[in-house]
């Protein structure tokens, strides 16, 4: 199993970039922001209708475009003549975050579910991103919410560390699960069958026991999603590194407060 390399847990990450400000969310100038600053960088990948990985969190275009319909029904060089709402930014492809970043600073890639309910139909975006990062030199890892698109990452790309994205999963934020895979995703069970090395943890769920057990077995723990200095201060009491927005958190100061 590849280990998470040491800058995700020393440098804190840019929650989609360094975004805010008339910079958009997952756009190539928050990731030079971030870049600029001294920050790693989390991003979100959706497919365009030929299944070419976008970098964008959602699967409609309306809040982030104000262009209706969904991101997976346009070509890429449709979802490339958009602009970010509010910027002259367009929605760049994966390829040119890659381009862009180009291994300065750690780089982590969510891939969003494709199947609805976290479940087996994830479709081919795991094997893109895969094809998208061969050869690339640079800290990178992947994760994900579905633990079947982890585990199906890791069996093509077994040398570019996974992780799973991972939080309580209530009902209210979670209505299409069933109860049990409510249960078992909360309990983090396919942490080892998908062969992730790390988890990001929602930081308000920070006290579920079995994010204790596997920081005390050494795996790496990330949190999602840092406000504020205080509420970073809280998390840093079990994680190991923050995703962060909407401030700004000391670089290089990664160890937990006491």
């Amino acid at each position: 199993m590849t280990g998470l390399p040491a800058g995700f847990t020393a440098i804190p990450l840019a929650h989609r970039g360094l975004h805010g400000m008339g910079v958009p969310e997952n756009s190539l100038a928050a990731a030079g922001a971030a870049i600029d600053a001294g920050y790693g960088i989390e991003i979100d990948i959706q497919p365009a209708n030929d299944g070419t990985p976008m970098v964008f969190h959602d699967y409609a275009l309306e809040r982030l475009t104000g262009e209706q319909g969904m991101i997976r029904n346009h070509l890429p060089s449709t979802l490339e003549g958009m602009r970010l709402l509010g910027s002259d930014q367009p929605i760049p492809t994966l390829t040119q975050m890659l381009e862009l970043v180009a291994g300065r600073v750690p780089l982590l890639i969510e891939i969003k579910d494709q199947d609805g309910r976290l479940g087996a139909d994830i479709g081919d975006l795991h094997q893109r991103v895969a094809d998208a990062l061969q050869g690339y030199d640079g800290p990178v890892a992947v994760m994900s919410f579905n633990p079947h698109v982890v585990t199906a990452f890791h069996h093509i790309a077994p040398e570019i560390p996974v992780g799973l994205t991972s939080c309580g999963f209530p009902e209210k934020d979670w209505p299409l699960l069933t109860g049990d895979q409510r249960v078992s995703l909360a309990a983090i069970d396919d942490f080892d069958p998908s062969g992730a090395c790390f988890i990001s943890h929602d930081w308000r769920d920070l006290g579920n026991p079995r994010v204790d057990a596997l920081k005390a077995l050494g795996h790496p723990v990330l949190c999602w999603t840092i406000r504020s200095h205080e509420d970073e201060a809280t998390a840093r009491h079990m994680a190991d590194n923050i995703t962060f927005e909407g401030y700004r958190p000391v670089v290089g100061d990664a160890a937990p407060q006491t």
